[in-house]
């Protein structure tokens, strides 16, 4: 949550434009052209078709400090091994490179930092395509292989790939090189700028200072799996699924997308690179289907790319909340291509909503949940599986039932977690901080545009992803914004019609002008926080008025997205005063007072900010990071925690009665 005044506004557009050199210095060389582009981008899973090297542990690492970030590029370390170019330090992958060493200038840096490694291809491989695949880099990259350049990405949180067959040695070893650069610029996402101090005493030589648009940490590096996999040379590209389902009788719509012929041989051109698109469109005969229940007994089969299948007897899939037996259950789709084989998972479920209610499955669901971020101590947004079991089991504890992925998609891992344990997520693009008038320019929409189609073509199969989330409290009251949003709901709703699609609100309802043109209302309030600072007795009344009027407007059902406390642990005043234990939860305690009159009427969920405490950039108001957590960083709970616990549970029990508390 970031609050600027109308006079702060303008003088940060002017700020803004003045700073846009900066950033384009430090991205020379990137040449960005919009996109990896649109291939499928299927999840890399073993199979009797396909095997899986990851490249995880320690790679070489150097930042690029010289004063424009350019030596790495002009000089082409990635021509040779990164150790033969200067000092390298081990650098754990997956992680943010921010907080592992005790370097505070590495902790803020901007600009190009370079990671590399060595790594052997078994000949085994070499009659199949050889797939090199980046899960993460915050926020611009380029990969190379052998020093020849193989590919290059736009955007910090969703996978790019290659194929790298003709860059490899199957005799010998290889390296990769990979150039990250997390600067921001007022057409990234999210947004940002940056000072360059070049010529002034007061700061020492060259200084750089990124100035973000958010309120969470500039985390940075390679944050999730780098990794190599196989498939044949015909093999299956892409899998989309629709479902519906009829009393007892499930529905399930596929489309299968192939590449490459069958009986190709390795020793044709076969094995060299694919252009853009070239999917096979005489495919169908060769392409079989079958779905598998949970025990792996088959339910129904099928042929051909494109088809319907019936699942007699089907198990929906449902939150844990709205069902004790078959939460979570879902379906694999098993494809076969020639000799290729992919399980894609689904849950057969449907999502809607009316005027009052939001409903999965036509029963009314009530989100009750949480805000998160991927964030934590020392690795930062590293992907880290013992920290993503606890904290779903810390959702479980709190009774929450979803959660909003703000303010980024986030690794696959989590997703996978969320669809099996039956947790509903808001899945959310990295759109936070579109404040200024540059931040709707063309440049930053065409790129928006390319984020939503690379989150829903990751993330559209998944059955806990019920909604799409295009924003974080942009500036929804500049005229810019109409035509901005209006065609990133347009697209993202041609994409996937299947899924809601809203924005999170953070201004007054006054002035406000794209909330006409979304499915639900998702609204950000900090009443007795930011407003009325300490005053919690304001809340009954702000709260109240505050909802009922964005009801009478739209006539659309609402979730609080986020309302929170800052709140330093082990902190207590009596009577309670801001920053304490006893703030928070009485906090909290009236503005579920009320949500509990409106969620009989047109509220349909709530969701604290935050689930736990994390890293911001310096600010004299915020130490040592955001503290609205009702779990502490380390995911202990607050005295707020046992709160949210014990109301999610009350209402889990409404539904689901004699549930019992993990």
């Amino acid at each position: 949550m970031q609050n600027m005044s109308n006079g702060a506004v303008g003088t940060a557009v002017v700020r803004c434009c003045r700073l846009l050199l900066c950033a384009v210095v430090l991205l020379s060389g990137f040449g960005f052209d919009g996109a990896v582009g649109l291939d499928g981008m299927l999840f890399p899973r073993e199979s009797e078709s396909r095997q899986i090297q990851e490249l995880d542990g320690f790679w070489h690492f150097r930042a690029d400090d010289s004063t424009d970030r350019r030596a790495g590029l002009d000089q082409q370390w990635f021509l040779k091994r990164l150790a033969a170019t200067g000092p390298v330090i081990p650098m754990p992958i997956s992680s943010s490179f921010n907080d592992i060493t005790t370097d505070r200038k590495l902790q803020n840096f901007v600009g190009w930092v370079w990671y590399d490694r060595g790594f052997f291809v078994s000949k085994d491989w070499s009659n199949r395509r050889v797939v090199l695949r980046v899960e993460s880099a915050h926020y611009n990259a380029i990969v190379w292989v052998n020093g020849k350049e193989v590919m290059r990405h736009s955007g910090g949180h969703l996978p790019f790939e290659a194929q790298i067959n003709n860059f490899i040695k199957f005799s010998d070893e290889n390296f990769v090189t990979i150039a990250v650069n997390n600067t921001l610029t007022p057409h990234t996402l999210p947004p940002g700028t940056v000072t360059l101090h070049k010529n002034s005493s007061d700061y020492p030589p060259n200084f750089y200072i990124q100035n973000v648009q958010f309120d969470f940490f500039n985390y940075a590096g390679l944050h999730r799996k780098v990794r190599l996999y196989t498939t044949p040379i015909a093999y299956i590209d892409d899998i989309t699924v629709v479902t519906q389902f009829h009393e007892t009788t499930g529905t399930v719509n596929y489309v299968i997308k192939t590449k490459g012929q069958i009986g190709d041989s390795a020793k044709s051109d076969a094995l060299h690179f694919h252009g853009r698109n070239d999917y096979n469109s005489d495919s169908s005969a060769d392409v079989s289907v079958e779905i598998l229940d949970r025990n792996g007994s088959s339910v129904a089969k099928g042929s051909g790319n494109m088809g319907q299948l019936m699942i007699k007897n089907v198990i929906p899939w449902w939150p844990y909340t709205m069902n004790r037996t078959h939460y979570g259950y879902q379906y694999t789709l098993k494809v076969k291509f020639g000799s290729d084989v992919y399980r894609q998972k689904f849950g057969v479920r449907t999502v809607s909503k009316t005027q009052t209610g939001l409903f999965i499955n036509n029963k009314a669901f009530y989100c009750h949940g949480v805000a998160k971020h991927e964030d934590s101590d020392i690795r930062g947004k590293g992907l880290d599986f013992p920290l993503i079991a606890r904290d779903f089991n810390m959702l479980k504890w709190l009774g929450a039932n979803c959660f909003r992925t703000s303010h980024y998609p986030y690794a696959e891992e989590i997703m996978d977690e969320a669809d099996q344990q039956g947790i509903v997520v808001i899945d959310e693009c990295p759109g936070v901080g579109i404040d200024f008038d540059i931040n709707f320019s063309n440049e930053s929409l065409a790129h928006h545009l390319e984020v939503m189609r690379e989150m829903v073509r990751r993330d559209k199969n998944r059955p806990a992803v019920i909604m799409w989330s295009i924003a974080n409290e942009p500036r929804t009251q500049n005229p810019l914004s109409v035509p901005y949003f209006k065609a990133i709901i347009d697209l993202t709703r041609s994409l996937d019609p299947t899924r809601l699609v809203t924005y999170v609100i953070g201004t007054d309802q006054k002035g406000e002008l794209v909330a006409q043109l979304t499915d639900i209302l998702c609204i950000n309030r900090y009443f007795a926080w930011y407003d009325d600072s300490g005053y919690l007795e304001t809340i009954y009344y702000k709260m109240g008025n505050d909802l009922q009027s964005w009801y009478n407007e739209y006539k659309k059902p609402i979730i609080i997205t986020e309302y929170g406390a800052d709140t330093v642990a082990g902190l207590h005043t009596i009577p309670s005063s801001m920053f304490t234990e006893d703030y928070q939860a009485d906090f909290l305690r009236e503005y579920h007072h009320v949500f509990d009159i409106y969620r009989k009427k047109f509220l349909v969920g709530e969701m604290v900010w935050n689930y736990a405490d994390f890293m911001t950039a310096p600010s004299v108001s915020r130490v040592v990071g955001n503290r609205k957590g009702v779990l502490t960083r380390q995911r202990q709970p607050k005295a707020a925690g046992h709160i949210l616990r014990l109301r999610y549970w009350s209402i889990i029990n409404e539904t689901l009665p004699f549930s019992a508390m993990p």
